[in-house]
């Protein structure tokens, strides 16, 4: 009998969802990603290439439909912006731990780089999530918005999704390197969420009081 780590139940958890709900959720966690819900990518996409390593999808579909979630997602988040929403996200925002800082941040990458920061921004942590705001606010074009958008999002799918197939064909070698690491490995996950949703909270706080 193989002794389970703490890595195998993790990632035993996210494949079994992904594997329960299909291609359905892979698209609705990138489509939440990029309408500015906490649902990293940085999970999401791998853990479905790593299922395609295991046969139970395919990873040009995974590809695909992680894509056109972030697209869409980006898509309902551009239109926020442009019908004057931004306020909404703002002000309620904290209840979905979106912090005002880092709309902040968005606004300002876009406001140094213009239009071609919905391109290079896509692979960047934080930005990519909230970009399509300010390009909405201005109104950018919106079928240059659309592609400026996929170009910059297949790419970072197609490396997450790779991950996540190297991950999978390397699983006993993995699994050997956290063997006997459960300890470590579940201080290190709890400190992560701990510190995640300390900042979030505390930056929503402070953009309360500025409000």
């Amino acid at each position: 009998m193989v002794e389970m780590t703490v890595f195998d139940l993790v990632a035993n958890a996210v494949v079994a969802i992904i594997e329960k709900f299909g291609y359905w959720a892979i698209f609705v966690g990138m489509f939440l990603e990029s309408a500015c819900i906490p649902v990293p990518s940085e999970v999401v996409m791998p853990f479905s290439g790593f299922a395609s390593s295991k046969g139970l999808l395919s990873f040009w579909m995974v590809v695909a439909v992680g894509s056109a979630g972030q697209v869409l997602g980006s898509t309902a988040t551009y239109f926020i912006g442009r019908s004057g929403g931004r306020y909404i996200l703002e002000r309620y925002g904290k209840y979905v731990l979106i912090s005002p800082r880092d709309i902040g941040r968005a606004d300002k990458w876009f406001e140094k780089y213009g239009e071609a920061t919905v391109l290079f921004t896509r692979m960047m942590p934080v930005v990519r999530t909230f970009i399509s705001l300010p390009a909405g606010i201005s109104k950018m074009g919106f079928l240059k918005f659309i592609i400026y958008s996929t170009i910059g999002i297949i790419p970072w799918t197609l490396l997450l999704a790779f991950v996540g197939i190297k991950m999978g064909e390397n699983w006993d070698k993995i699994r050997n390197v956290f063997h006997g690491l459960d300890m470590v490995v579940g201080i290190a996950i709890l400190v992560a969420v701990f510190f995640y949703l300390r900042t979030h909270l505390k930056h929503n706080k402070e953009g309360s009081r500025v409000g």
